[in-house]
């Protein structure tokens, strides 16, 4: 099973830049997208080109903002929304699918914001987080996708001493919630693969970052310890343009 996840800032934006040959192309089981920034009918819609698919997706309260989706062509048993804390689903940032073997989750984790105003909030979505992932694990296996808005080491972003404790993204409050949610039996498929791989999936738009190289990875597919032999194979799909983030992949044998 091959399980795609992109941040794509904008579905109707990334639409224009060829989207459908994009996922002809990915041929993916699973397709996961953050930051649709779309309604729900609108992101239908968009996508009502990929008859093959079903799709799901949840908005954000304010307009043109956040939002997730998913496009399946495998069997869905069942779909949720949001965490059930009413503090954090106000954004569209979770969707849940049941597959018979597991739940696959993609999340767009809310970012800190410039000079870091939203921290203590960010924190405390961590840790719900990481419990609701607890939760759906007492019943399957999980596979959480997104973007998480943390570079969780200093080999996943090109400059890390400049950015530590003073960007968001690289703080230690951050990096320590993304370990929260590891903790709870977690592997980050990527690394686990490459743990010397220097690979990036979001770019600055300013100063030609992706030209240069001058990246991060801050999104990721986490895969539950129970299916660690199952990872056939996990990468970071840097040559897909249309966004400032590329598309990152996980491939199961199941």
């Amino acid at each position: 099973m091959k399980l795609i996840s992109w941040n794509v800032n904008g579905i109707r934006a990334v639409a224009k830049k060829g989207l459908d040959q994009i996922i002809h192309e990915l041929d993916a089981d699973i397709i996961c997208f953050q930051e649709t920034k779309a309604t729900v009918e609108q992101v239908k819609e968009t996508l009502a080109f990929a008859s093959k698919y079903e799709v799901y997706a949840n908005e954000a309260e304010r307009k043109g903002y956040s939002g997730t989706a998913v496009m399946s062509r495998v069997p869905v048993i069942s779909v949720s929304y949001d965490m059930g804390i009413e503090e954090h689903d106000q954004e569209g940032r979770v969707i849940c699918v049941e597959l018979e073997k597991c739940f696959v989750v993609t999340v767009y984790t809310p970012n800190s914001g410039s000079e870091l105003a939203r921290l203590d909030y960010r924190s405390q979505w961590d840790k719900d987080f990481a419990q609701y992932i607890k939760k759906l694990k007492a019943k399957k296996p999980v596979l959480a996708c997104g973007d998480f808005n943390v570079a969780h080491r200093d080999i996943d972003l090109a400059r890390p001493k400049p950015n530590y404790n003073k960007s968001a993204g690289y703080t230690q409050t951050e990096i320590d919630g993304l370990d929260g949610i590891l903790a709870v039996d977690m592997i980050d498929s990527f690394r686990s693969l490459h743990p010397e791989k220097v690979k990036y999936s979001w770019w600055s738009y300013r100063a030609g970052a992706r030209g240069k190289n001058i990246g991060w990875r801050i999104d990721y597919w986490l895969v539950d310890q129970a299916l660690k032999d199952a990872i056939a194979h996990s990468d970071i799909l840097n040559e897909v343009m249309g966004s400032d983030h590329c598309p990152v992949e996980v491939q199961m044998s199941f």
